[in-house]
């Protein structure tokens, strides 16, 4: 590991492009979208190389030297940019947002290494550069850090020293589960000192009787699901990067995924966590109880709060009992109007066995249909304007088929559905599913995608696909497709190349489009890096300042997860 230099150098400018996107591993595909980050990379100078310490806000020159900069960078992008022994990222979109390094933030040392070291043993101390090229580098290859150094605690004791000696020495940190976010969330933005949490992967009791399992937050998401299918259960969240996602990142994202029209967010589902502080303090609310009214329920604080607050490192969660009867349809619709109609009907009359609404439109099927050869039409006879795949999950799988037929039978003859097939069998279930997850997949092949992750109010949100085809001609094939039963939709707008120009006609419009329905410019998927300077289109001015006064308190010296999920103005002033 290299010492702190003694005097700043500049270093060369580098950028970096969104590259043609390699095939997710897991089944189920995630959204994204293009950004092209420029940056320029500085060693900092320090008085010594080795055992050099001070204490975030307390340095009267640092702090002055932080307020300056950070004047700076909202006066001139371009200032900024020619400034010797800055570091800082350029993020390029229809309007430029410039990421500068927090100067408070320490350089790693030989010392921290060391310390490290007898800490965690060597083996858990990551320094190999080709493993740390995938830590920084998030699976969708927008967004790379340049950490030299990632740990790997195997309890939460570990986590506490390893977060406490951090605070101590105002070395940033990014939490890391298994990578697969969407928005920069789980990569360094610059050199934060990753921690990754896969070792600590433990389940440490489920309860039969009350279906309440806790764990380690490392567990991978797809070893939850098949140990609790032995015990005759299942998660309440399903995600397609289940392969390789961790339930501790789950929790931080508040991710949602294909059961929440049934099973609700996790903020219904998650009963406790643990969770260490920035200061190493370990905060334990891993309670069992589905009712406990002492006070107030902090959990929720960390549940979607993107490690930004604290890491959780301890889940305990409801899972419901995994059911016989499953039935799923694949419907063709004429038009948007009757997908609402459809799946305003099917809450009413599935009631309780509804597990899944999912919808697509005829740009989705055909670039599935023309781009996956595993895939096969259900409905060959026509192409139709939009699909619709429902699944239900019962007890009685007599009564839950009379239901389902009978649901289909008064849509065909309202004129909601056009054509429809009942799955017979696993497979042909598995074809109906694989078209709905095979989406992104089709989208990576035909070329560029930009990609937003929306909640929308479902009787305006197909308005945004329709206006968005307008607003682009035929520059781009905009595609949309989503959770129906939630209101969640995934916009994609499908290039032959990435242009400027195109994403100069989608933002800012995608967003203050949403804004004006008061949607949210982030269902699912977080805020992260990306959006964070967007949070405004959909909160509050004083909601946002609220957060940061949180973010403040419970880390002062900003440590967890700098430059995410809350604007950098507000946590520098």
């Amino acid at each position: 590991m290299e010492k702190r230099m003694a005097a700043a150098t500049a270093s060369a400018s580098a950028s970096y492009r969104l590259l043609n996107q390699k095939k997710h591993t897991s089944k189920r595909f995630l959204d994204h979208r293009r950004l092209v980050t420029n940056f320029g990379e500085l060693h900092r100078s320090s008085s010594s190389s080795r055992g050099f310490m001070h204490h975030c806000g307390t340095a009267p020159l640092q702090s002055f030297l932080s307020r300056f900069l950070w004047a700076l960078q909202k006066s001139s992008l371009n200032h900024i940019q020619n400034l010797p022994g800055i570091q800082h990222r350029t993020f390029g979109s229809a309007t430029s947002t410039i990421i500068q390094r927090n100067p408070l933030f320490s350089t790693i040392n030989h010392d921290d290494i060391i310390y490290f070291e007898n800490k965690l043993g060597l083996k858990n101390v990551i320094q190999d550069e080709e493993e740390l090229q995938t830590a920084n580098t998030d699976w969708m290859h927008k967004y790379k850090g340049s950490s030299k150094l990632m740990l790997l605690p195997e309890n939460t004791d570990q986590l506490s020293q390893i977060l406490k000696y951090c605070n101590s020495r105002c070395l940033a940190v990014v939490p890391q589960g298994g990578n697969t976010g969407l928005v920069g969330g789980s990569v360094p933005v610059f050199d934060e000192v990753i921690i990754n949490t896969r070792r600590m992967n433990n389940i440490i009791s489920f309860d039969e009787v009350s279906g309440v399992l806790v764990c380690e937050a490392g567990c991978i998401l797809e070893n939850l699901i098949s140990f609790l299918d032995k015990q005759g259960f299942i998660m309440p969240l399903d995600l397609g990067a289940k392969g390789s996602c961790q339930i501790g990142g789950n929790v931080s994202t508040n991710a949602g995924g294909l059961r929440l029209i049934r099973y609700g967010s996790l903020h219904g589902t998650v009963l406790g966590l643990e969770v260490v502080l920035a200061n190493g303090n370990v905060i334990d609310m891993l309670g069992t109880l589905r009712k406990d009214n002492t006070g107030y329920d902090l959990k929720h604080l960390f549940i979607g709060s993107e490690g930004s607050l604290g890491i959780i490192t301890k889940v305990s969660i409801l899972t419901p009992p995994k059911l016989s009867s499953v039935n799923i349809a694949f419907l063709a619709c004429q038009d948007y109007i009757s997908c609402q109609k459809l799946v305003f009907q099917a809450k009413r009359k599935l009631g309780e066995i509804l597990s899944a609404f999912e919808f697509l439109d005829a740009q989705a099927m055909n670039l599935v249909l023309d781009h996956l050869d595993s895939v096969r039409n259900p409905l060959p006879s026509s192409i139709y304007n939009f699909y619709v795949l429902i699944e239900t999950t019962g007890s009685n799988e007599c009564n839950d088929k009379e239901k389902v037929e009978g649901f289909l039978v008064d849509a065909m003859e309202s004129g909601l559905v056009s054509d429809g097939a009942i799955a017979q069998d696993l497979n042909q279930a598995s074809s109906f599913w694989q078209i709905r997850e095979g989406i992104p997949e089709a989208l990576q092949k035909a070329g560029a995608v930009y990609k937003y992750d929306l909640s929308i109010p479902v009787e305006k949100m197909y308005d945004l696909v329709e206006e968005m085809r307008i607003r682009l001609g035929g520059k781009a094939n905009v595609v949309g497709y989503g959770h129906l039963g939630d209101g969640n939709l995934h916009l994609n707008v499908s290039a032959p190349q990435y242009d400027d120009a195109i994403l100069a006609e989608i933002e800012p419009f995608v967003y203050e489009w949403t804004s004006k329905q008061h949607g949210s410019i982030s269902a699912e998927h977080g805020l992260g890096l990306m959006k964070a300077e967007k949070i405004y289109y959909s909160k509050s001015t004083a909601t946002v300042e609220l957060m940061a006064s949180m973010k403040k308190m419970l880390d002062p010296n900003g440590i967890l997860n700098p430059y995410k999920v809350i604007p950098q103005s507000l946590l520098l002033s």
